[in-house]
């Protein structure tokens, strides 16, 4: 089973096992969270259900593994011939998910 999860103003295709890199989430580590926003489910072989927005009764059971940083993003800005530069860096903090289970009620 796989579901189409949103959080952090993204969407995620997710199954149970797989491990994702979300924006930060308030949750200590090791701590278990519930994702509701599920906005698609399917299975193999099966017709997918779309919610309208978000699907009833849909959640995801997700793990917190960890918190951190991304890769350093480097933003420059010039303006030629007027002796203006401009030099930043930004790392987008994250939390690391591990999807331990798909609840979905049948309706």
């Amino acid at each position: 089973m796989y579901a189409v999860v949103r959080t952090g103003g993204k969407q995620y295709r997710v199954q149970e096992g797989d491990v994702l890199r979300v924006e930060k989430l308030e949750a200590a580590e090791g701590s278990a969270l519930t994702l509701d926003e599920v906005l698609m489910l399917g299975a193999e072989g099966e017709e997918p259900r779309f919610g309208q927005p978000l699907v009833q009764g849909a959640a995801i059971r997700v793990q917190v593994r960890r918190h951190g940083k991304g890769e350093k993003i480097k933003i420059i800005k010039l303006r030629r011939r007027k002796h203006y530069r401009r030099r930043r860096g930004h790392r987008q903090q994250y939390t690391e998910i591990v999807v331990e289970a798909i609840v979905a009620q049948n309706t």
